[in-house]
């Protein structure tokens, strides 16, 4: 994921996050779209064939609120 310039001035972070139980593109969209309802995520890319999802979010957003958000959605976070 290349991060937009934008994003490295606002004092943003990537995280790469392990998710258990994504299996399709679908899984993909609910993994996405309940990140993006969270305050402070700017991107946001779900890749089920790598069980991974790539964020960009400024700091200061929790690990504990986007684990919740994924968790939320339907799958697990792999510690």
């Amino acid at each position: 994921m290349v991060i937009p310039r934008e994003c490295l001035q606002a004092r943003m972070e990537r995280k790469t996050i392990a998710v258990i139980g994504m299996s399709c593109n679908g899984c993909e969209q609910n993994v996405e779209t309940a990140l993006r309802n969270l305050d402070g995520v700017n991107r946001v890319e779900a890749d089920h064939d790598a069980d991974t999802v790539d964020v960009v979010l400024k700091d200061g957003v929790s690990d504990d609120d986007v684990n919740a958000a994924i968790e939320q959605a339907g799958y697990d976070v792999k510690a």
